[in-house]
C-alpha cells in the first residue's frame, strides 16, 4: 500500500477531530450532569428515559390534582363544622323556647337570635373557594347555591344550583369525589314524619300528639303506601266500652285492638290521643306523605313561629317538634358527609404517599440511565485530554517524516 502525504495528513486530522469531539462530549456531560446527550449514545436507554420522564410528568400532575382535592375537601369540612356549630346553637334555643312560662317577648328574643343563626347557615351554605366558586352549587359553581327570599309565600330559601358532583383522578386507577351538592346535603333533609286527623264521628279529641317519634317513624316507614292513599288511612273505632279497634281503611285489615278507658290517654305506635266517645264512634287519621326540607328553611319557619303572637301552644309545640327533627336529621346528614370527607382525605393522603414512593423509584431509575458518573467522566476527561495533547504533539513529527530529508 502506498502511503501518501495526503493520507498521513487526513489520518492525523481525523484522529485530532475524534479526540476533540470525545473531549467536548465529556465536557458537556460534566456540565449538564447527563450521560446521554443524544439518542444515538444509547438508543435503548434513551427510550427508557422518555418513558420514565412521561411517568414522572404524570405523577406530577396527579400530585397537583391531589393538592386541589385536599384543599377542596378541607374547605368543605370547615364549612360543615361551622354549620354544625351554628345549628347546634339553634337547637338549644329551640328546646328553650318550648318552656311554657316564656312570654311572647321572650320568644321574640329567642326568635331574633335564631334569625341571625339562619343567616349564618345560609352564608356557610354559599361558601366560596379561593377561585370564587361556590362549593355547594354542583356544576353551577359560578352561581351561589342558595337564595333567600323573605317575601316568598313558600320555600323562602331556594336551592338554585344542581346536584352535580366533581371527581378528580389521583392515579391511574383512583378517582375521588371532590365536591358534594348542596341539594343532597342541605336541601333534601328528611322532615318530621307526621299524621293528620281526617274525620271524627262522634268522638271528641281533646289532645293528640306524637310522643315517641322513633316508634312512629318506624311504623310510618313500614306502612306508608306512596301509590294508594287509602292504604295510609287508619280508622279508630270504639267496638266496646273498653276497646278501640284500629283498621286500615284501604285494605280492611285489623291492625290492633287497644284497651280504652275514658279520660285516659290512648297510645298507638308512638301517638297519644285524648279520646272521649261511645261505642260505635270513630275517628280517622292519615299518614302524611314524607317530605324533605331545607335546613335553613327549618330555622326560618321556627323564627316565624316564635314571632307569631296568634300561634297557639298546640301549634307551637308541633312546630318545635318539626324543627327539632329537621335539625337532628340535618345534623345526622352532615355528620355522615363529614365521615365521608374524612375517608376521602385519608385516601388522598394514602395515594399521595404511594405516588411519592413511585416518583422516587422512577427518578432513581432514570438517574441510573441518563445521569453522568462524575468520577468516571472526570477520569475519561483527563485521559481524553492527554490523548488529544499527544495527537497534537505527534502530528508535526509524523508530518516531517519524508525521504527528502535523507537525500
Amino acid at each position: 500500500m502506498r502511503v501518501t502525504t495526503n493520507l498521513i495528513f487526513d489520518k492525523n486530522f481525523r484522529a485530532i477531530n475524534d479526540s476533540q469531539g470525545k473531549l467536548s462530549d465529556i465536557q458537556t456531560q460534566l456540565a449538564s450532569g447527563k450521560r446521554l446527550l443524544r439518542p444515538s449514545d444509547d438508543p435503548v436507554g434513551a427510550s427508557q428515559v422518555i418513558r420514565l420522564t412521561e411517568e414522572l410528568d404524570k405523577i406530577t400532575q396527579y400530585n397537583r390534582n391531589n393538592d386541589l382535592v385536599t384543599n377542596a375537601l378541607e374547605l368543605q369540612e370547615t364549612s360543615l363544622r361551622s354549620i354544625t356549630d351554628v345549628v347546634n346553637r339553634a337547637r338549644a334555643l329551640t328546646v328553650r323556647s318550648g318552656n311554657g312560662i316564656l312570654s311572647h317577648a321572650d320568644k321574640q328574643a329567642i326568635g331574633a337570635e335564631i334569625e341571625q343563626l339562619r343567616n349564618q347557615v345560609i352564608d356557610h351554605m354559599n361558601t366560596q373557594n379561593a377561585s370564587g366558586d361556590y362549593i355547594f352549587s354542583g356544576y353551577q359553581s359560578h352561581t351561589q347555591a342558595f337564595e333567600f327570599n323573605p317575601s316568598a309565600t313558600d320555600n323562602h330559601i331556594k336551592f338554585v344550583g344542581d346536584d352535580g358532583t366533581n371527581t378528580v383522578q389521583l392515579s391511574d386507577s383512583v378517582k375521588v369525589q371532590s365536591t358534594t351538592s348542596g341539594k343532597t346535603l342541605f336541601e333534601d333533609v328528611q322532615a318530621r314524619l307526621n299524621f293528620s286527623i281526617d274525620n271524627t264521628n262522634g268522638v271528641t279529641l281533646s289532645d293528640y300528639t306524637i310522643k315517641n317519634q322513633g316508634t312512629f317513624d318506624s311504623f310510618h316507614q313500614a306502612s306508608f303506601d306512596p301509590s294508594t292513599p287509602a292504604n295510609n288511612q287508619l280508622r279508630f273505632e270504639l267496638v266496646a266500652a273498653n276497646q278501640i279497634q284500629v283498621t286500615n281503611v284501604g285494605t280492611g285489615a285489623v291492625l290492633e285492638n287497644l284497651p280504652f278507658e275514658p279520660g285516659e290517654m290512648l297510645t298507638f305506635k308512638g301517638i297519644e290521643f285524648a279520646v272521649q266517645g261511645n261505642v260505635g264512634d270513630s275517628f280517622d287519621i292519615s299518614l302524611n306523605r314524607p317530605e324533605k326540607t331545607n335546613l335553613a328553611e327549618t330555622l326560618h319557619n321556627m323564627f316565624v313561629a316564635l314571632n307569631d303572637p296568634n300561634l297557639g301552644q298546640q301549634e307551637l309545640s308541633s312546630m318545635l317538634d318539626d324543627t327539632l327533627v329537621g335539625i337532628d336529621n340535618g345534623l345526622n346528614k352532615m355528620a355522615r358527609e363529614n365521615s365521608s370527607i374524612g375517608a376521602r382525605l385519608n385516601l388522598t393522603e394514602s395515594v399521595k404517599g404511594s405516588q411519592l414512593d413511585a416518583e422516587i423509584a422512577n427518578e432513581k431509575a432514570r438517574s441510573s440511565i441518563q445521569d453522568v458518573d462524575y468520577a468516571k467522566a472526570s477520569s475519561d476527561f483527563a485521559k481524553q485530554e492527554t490523548a488529544l495533547e499527544a495527537a497534537f504533539a505527534s502530528f508535526p513529527r509524523v508530518a516531517n517524516l519524508s525521504l527528502f530529508n535523507y537525500i
